[in-house]
C-alpha cells in the first residue's frame, strides 16, 4: 500500500536532515529591508540542501511583493518541496511583512520582520516568525544582523518556539556586483538552547547585485554557497534569488 503525501514528505526531508523539525525551513534567505514605495517584484527563489550520507532536498518558491509605503514590505509567496526540481510538490503557503522602525534618523536601520507560513499538511500547524532586522552601512560595507522567533500553532505536536539568526557582511564594488559573507543558524528553544552539537550554523560567500533594465525595472539576484550544519547534520546550501522588479 502507498504512502500518503504527507508522510512520504516527512520521511523525505527527516532523511535528508535527521530532525523532524528541519522539514519546517523553507526559506533561508537574508532578510533586508528598504523604502521601495510602490515598486512590484516579481520573486523566484531556489534553495538546496545536501549532505556526505544523505540525498538532496530542493526548496523552489515564486512570489510577488510590493512596497506599500517608504515603510512597509509585503510578499506573498508559495513554497515547494521535493529530491529535484522534477519531483515537488507543494509544501506551504507565506505571507511575509516588512515594517522599518527607522529611516535615517540613526547610524542604522530596523525593521520588524514578519512571516506567517500555513503548511500544506495541517497536522504541521501554523508557523509566525518574528524578530528584528538590523543594517548599516560603513563606507562601502553594509552589515546585517536578524534574530527571528518561530512559534509553531495548532500543530499535532506542541513545538516550542525557536530561536534563529541570519547575518550578512557584503562590500559594494559596484552596483552590478556586490560580494561578501552570510550566515544563518538554529539554536534550538528560545529560553533553553540545545547543545552545541545538536544546534546549527552556516557561513559561505555570497555574490548579489542588480542590473537596470530601464526606468523604472531592473533585475535583483542573489547566490550563495553555505556550509556547516543543519540540525546537527553536516552538510552544504546553495540559495538562489531572483527578483525582477518594476
Amino acid at each position: 500500500m502507498s504512502l500518503t503525501l504527507p508522510i512520504r514528505r516527512m520521511l523525505l526531508v527527516g532523511a535528508l536532515l535527521g530532525a523532524s523539525s528541519a522539514w519546517a525551513d523553507p526559506s533561508y534567505y537574508l532578510v533586508t529591508v528598504y523604502d521601495n514605495e510602490g515598486e512590484t517584484n516579481l520573486d523566484f527563489r531556489y534553495w538546496t540542501v545536501e549532505s556526505k550520507h544523505r540525498r538532496q532536498i530542493v526548496w523552489p518558491e515564486v512570489g510577488i511583493g510590493y512596497g506599500v509605503t517608504s515603510r512597509w514590505y509585503t510578499e506573498v509567496f508559495v513554497s515547494a518541496i521535493g529530491p529535484d526540481v522534477f519531483q515537488t510538490q507543494l509544501e506551504a503557503f507565506q505571507w511575509q511583512n516588512d515594517y522599518l522602525l527607522t529611516q535615517g534618523q540613526y547610524p542604522f536601520d530596523l525593521a520588524l520582520h514578519s512571516n506567517l507560513r500555513f503548511n500544506h499538511d495541517a497536522a504541521d500547524g501554523t508557523v509566525l516568525q518574528l524578530g528584528p532586522a538590523l543594517q548599516t552601512e560603513l563606507g562601502r560595507l553594509q552589515l546585517n544582523g536578524n534574530l527571528f522567533f518561530d512559534r509553531t500553532l495548532r500543530a499535532a505536536t506542541p513545538v516550542p518556539t525557536e530561536l534563529k539568526y541570519q547575518w550578512q557582511a557584503k562590500y559594494h564594488w559596484r552596483a552590478e556586483m556586490h560580494v561578501g559573507l552570510q550566515g544563518f543558524g538554529e539554536l534550538g528553544p528560545w529560553d533553553q538552547w540545545l547543545p552545541a552539537t545538536r544546534r546549527s550554523h552556516r557561513v559561505g560567500p555570497v555574490l548579489s547585485g542588480s542590473l537596470n533594465l530601464g526606468p523604472k525595472e531592473s533585475l535583483r539576484y542573489s547566490v550563495a554557497y553555505l556550509v556547516g550544519k543543519s540540525y546537527g547534520q553536516q552538510g552544504q546550501m546553495l540559495s538562489v534569488r531572483l527578483q525582477y522588479a518594476f
